[in-house]
Order: C-alpha cells, then structure tokens, then sequence
C-alpha cells in the first residue's frame, strides 16, 4: 500500500493550489485520510483529516482557508487550498487509516510529501 501526493509547488500570496493524494495497493477499505505539514524548523502539524462519510475537520489556526475532501471510488483525498500565505510554506504530507484486503488494519499510512511555497 502507499500514498502518492501531487500538486505543490510555488504561489504568490493570495493565491491558490489544489492537493491531491491517491492510495493505492491492496486496500480493502480506507477508513480516514488527512493532511499533515511541516513547515521549516516545526513539528508536523495536522491540517485536516476527513473519514469515509465526508465529515471533515481542520485546524483551528486555517480560519477556513482550506477545504479537504475525497473521491472513495478512487481512493484520492484533496486539499484546496485558497487566501494563502507565507506561514503556509510547508511540506504537506497526506495520511490514510485503512485495512488491506488481509483484514490488517494500518492506521497511519505516510504519502511522501510535496513542497508548498507561498511567496510574500
């Protein structure tokens, strides 16, 4: 099983970028996928997670600059991010809690990481 995310890169404050994050191998089922970052010098910090019936919650400190949501037929999670600022710089990591088909449950499954930059 692994997560491959996508979609980071350089923005210009105020701007926008879109994360996507797609799970594949042997998964029977995904119970929850989130978003991690960390950010230079800073611990890894939850963004936003969403579990298998769309509830959704973020950190406090977003003042509902984000939104997550994710795509169960093809096990992709996303992370739209809009108004974004230089304190946003960060690698953004995405997460899943799920089963493989041998009925083993993994809850922290790591993505590799992408790079967010927000310019000033």
């Amino acid at each position: 099983v692994q997560l491959q995310a996508s979609g980071g890169g350089l923005v210009q404050a105020g701007g926008s970028l879109r994360l996507s994050c797609v799970a594949s191998g042997s998964i029977f089922v995904i119970n929850s996928m989130g978003w991690y970052r960390q950010a230079p010098g800073k611990e890894r910090e939850l963004v936003a997670s969403i579990d298998n019936s769309g509830r959704a919650d973020y950190a406090d400190s977003l003042e509902g600059r984000f939104t997550i949501s994710r795509d169960n037929a093809k096990n992709t999670v996303y992370l739209q991010m809009s108004s974004l600022k230089p304190e946003d710089t960060a690698v953004y990591y995405c997460v899943a809690d799920l089963y493989t088909v041998s009925r083993v449950r993994a809850p922290y499954v790591w993505g590799q990481g992408t790079l967010v930059t927000v310019s000033s």
